[in-house]
C-alpha cells in the first residue's frame, strides 16, 4: 500500500496586499512539519507541489527543516493542476453584480465594510467568500479568466490519478497544495457530492496533512487535517 500525503500551504498573507507569501507563523508551520517527518524516520519517494509561491515555499522550509535533520527530499516537481481555484478574481470582479441581486450577500458586504477590527473583518470576509463560492459552484456566476468549477474538479481529479498511478513498493508521495484541491480529492475518494467537496476544503488548517492511501485502482482516505506536528494550539490556523 502506497501514500499520498496532501498538505495544505501553510498560513499565508491574509486580507494583505499579496495574499500569495507566507507569514512569519507560516514559515513556523512550514518547519515544523519538515521536523516532524524526520522525526519519523519516513522517506519521499516523490514531491509535487502547485504553482503559487506559497504552496511552493511550504514545500522549500519543510525540505530545509527534512534535510536539516538528515533526510532527502526529492526535487519538487511542478503541477499546474494543483493550483487552488482563482477565488480572489471571483471576489473581487463578480461581488458588486452578485450582491445587486442577493439581499443577503449585500448585508454580508455591508457587514464587511463595516467592520474594523481584523478578527470581525475576517469574519465578516469568510461570510461573503463562502456565499460567493456557493453561487460558483453552482454556476451561478463567472468570471474571465476562471475556470468553471466543473473544469476545476476534473483537473483536480486527473492530477489525484496522476499521482496515485503508480503504487509499486509502497511508495510514499507528497503533494503541497491549497485547501480547494484537497477538498476535491477527499470528496472524490469518498464519492461526496460537489457541495461536500467545497465546504470540506474550507475546514483544513494551515499546514495540515491529509492522507490517502493508494494500491492500484484503490484509493481511500486514512487521515484528514492532521495537525499532529503542532504541538501549540496557537500555531493552529485556518487563514
Amino acid at each position: 500500500m502506497s501514500s499520498l500525503l496532501l498538505v495544505r500551504h501553510a498560513q499565508a498573507s491574509f486580507l494583505q496586499h499579496d495574499y500569495d507569501v507566507l507569514s512569519e507563523l507560516g514559515h513556523g508551520q512550514s518547519r515544523a512539519l519538515g521536523e516532524h517527518w524526520a522525526r519519523l524516520g519516513w522517506s519521499l519517494d516523490a514531491v509535487f507541489v502547485g504553482p503559487r509561491r506559497r504552496q511552493q515555499h511550504t514545500a522549500e522550509l519543510a525540505a530545509l527543516a527534512f534535510e536539516a535533520a538528515g533526510g532527502r527530499f526529492p526535487e519538487p516537481v511542478v503541477l499546474d493542476a494543483l493550483d487552488e481555484y482563482r477565488a480572489e478574481a471571483l471576489v473581487a470582479r463578480e461581488l458588486t453584480t452578485l450582491a445587486a441581486r442577493d439581499a443577503r450577500l449585500a448585508r454580508l458586504v455591508a457587514e464587511l465594510s463595516a467592520s474594523e477590527d481584523t478578527r470581525g473583518r475576517a469574519r465578516a470576509f469568510e461570510r461573503v467568500f463562502q456565499s460567493v463560492m456557493r453561487s460558483w459552484q453552482r454556476g451561478e456566476v463567472a468570471a474571465e479568466g476562471v475556470e468553471p468549477w466543473v473544469e476545476f474538479s476534473a483537473r483536480v481529479r486527473e492530477a489525484l490519478a496522476s499521482m496515485t498511478r503508480d503504487s509499486s513498493g509502497g511508495r510514499r508521495v507528497a503533494a503541497f497544495t491549497s485547501g480547494g484541491v484537497i477538498g476535491v480529492s477527499v470528496a472524490h475518494v469518498l464519492a461526496a457530492p460537489d457541495e461536500t467537496a467545497l465546504e470540506l476544503g474550507w475546514t483544513l488548517q494551515n499546514a495540515s496533512v491529509s492522507e490517502l492511501l493508494f494500491s492500484g485502482a484503490r484509493v481511500s482516505l486514512s487521515r484528514f487535517n492532521d495537525l499532529a506536528h503542532l504541538h501549540d494550539s496557537a500555531a493552529w490556523t485556518y487563514r
